[in-house]
């Protein structure tokens, strides 16, 4: 362990054992099983390095060159490197690094688009949208009047004419594309051409798929939006935080929001960490990793389709696929227990026109990001459909062979391997 957390990981345990514990079991939990959450991954040895430095003691209030405190010279440069990565990476004309979340970054954007009181058109949540996009429980829902798109029930893809009436009913001040639980490419165009035609800004939120266009594994929606939100885990394999891209006549707007409206002082480490990120997702190596999450995606869903599984929308054009347990007898929420005491880490989630309710839900969630970054490919997602099939039928007993199996397999692709013996001096 010493080798993997070096000499920092010695002080944590011997002025903290117990939460020194933790990370060590969080770390054996990570390396044992299998990660499909669509919305984690693994980052890079050097993304935790900083995530861990100095930097996380500078407080920096504002912006490069405009900050409320002395002593920001080394942070500004990290937030400009950043900021110059991801301008490069995605072609946008304006950049902030600044928010703590993905949910952060679209309060912002609401924030610099709208009024509380306005007209926002959404995914619904039980077709795959997100909280922040108009759920009753969250501030989007509570500060704006929300209409939800869905998809259509004989294909459960995006039902384009659906939003351009509902634009054009409703006369939006914001249209929001993205989401959390649909496995196809968005018409980014589509969406755009519907904004202009009712005058309403376009904000996508590209939180789950923005690493697959960094690697170009799928469409861009930059040259298509107002405001582009993301997270900077999820695929793209940087720190737990948030980013905004937009238009540069929006770049003030933009940064307002976020500071001093929504957030405080920046996190320093964590803006640094996310500029590591961007530079090894611009990387060729991870084009190759992007377009292989995709082929891994596909693969897994065509793997439980094949044990009676049905892919939502037929399949998946990126990271994450939804399976309907209906014909298997099976809820989400009991599908997520079995997997887990199997070893296998995956949500429950509902699908389109779902009769559960979303606690127990008919379907489960499942995204390769994590198995990619650790090195298994299409003949190990078969291997995968298989481990989670049986374990979605199983009994506590099989449940406990079914483990073996997830740990074997994981075994010969660990995430964070411990250097080769003959490398670690003795």
């Amino acid at each position: 362990m010493d080798t993997f957390w070096g000499p920092d990981f010695d002080a944590l345990r011997r002025e903290d054992p117990e939460i020194a514990e933790v990370v060590l079991n969080e770390l054996d939990r990570q390396r044992g099983g299998l990660q499909l959450i669509a919305s984690e991954n693994f980052t890079s040895p050097a993304v935790l390095a900083v995530l861990g430095s100095t930097l996380a003691n500078k407080y920096a209030e504002g912006y490069p060159g405009q900050r409320y405190y002395g002593g920001c010279a080394e942070v500004d440069r990290a937030e400009e490197l950043g900021i110059a990565r991801a301008k490069d990476l995605f072609g946008a004309e304006h950049v902030n690094l600044q928010p703590h979340s993905g949910a952060s970054a679209n309060m912002a954007a609401y924030a610099a688009l709208v009024q509380p009181g306005d007209t926002v058109l959404a995914m619904d949540l039980p077709h795959g949208g997100h909280l922040t996009h108009g759920s009753k429980v969250n501030f989007s829902g509570k500060w704006f009047h929300t209409v939800g798109y869905r998809v259509r029930q004989d294909t459960e893809l995006i039902d384009y004419d659906e939003v351009r009436d509902l634009a054009l009913a409703h006369r939006p001040a914001l249209v929001i594309c993205g989401a959390t639980s649909y496995p196809r490419l968005i018409d980014f165009k589509a969406f755009r051409d519907i904004a202009d035609e009712v005058g309403a800004y376009l904000m996508v939120d590209a939180a789950h798929f923005i690493g697959l266009v960094a690697g170009r594994a799928v469409p861009s929606p930059v040259p298509h939006a107002d405001v582009v939100s993301c997270t900077t885990h999820k695929v793209l394999r940087g720190p737990r935080g948030g980013m905004l891209l937009c238009r540069e006549p929006l770049a003030a707007r933009i940064d307002k929001a976020v500071f001093p409206f929504t957030q405080g002082g920046p996190l320093m480490h964590a803006v640094a960490a996310k500029a590591v990120a961007l530079r090894e997702a611009a990387l060729p190596e991870f084009q190759w990793y992007a377009h292989q999450v995709v082929k891994n995606s596909q693969a897994l869903a065509a793997g439980l389709a094949a044990e009676g599984m049905r892919p939502v929308t037929g399949g998946t054009d990126t990271h994450l696929a939804l399976a309907d347990l209906t014909d298997l007898g099976v809820t989400g929420r009991d599908a997520e227990t079995r997997c887990e005491q199997a070893g296998i880490m995956l949500n429950k989630n509902a699908i389109p026109f779902d009769p559960e309710k979303a606690s127990v839900a008919s379907g489960i969630r499942v995204g390769t990001p994590s198995v990619t970054t650790q090195g298994l490919r299409e003949g190990e997602m078969r291997q995968i459909a298989g481990l989670i099939a049986a374990a979605v039928r199983a009994g506590p007993a099989q449940l406990r062979e079914i483990a073996t199996a997830v740990s074997a397999l994981v075994s010969e692709f660990p995430a964070y391997p411990l250097p080769s013996p003959d490398l670690v001096d003795v």
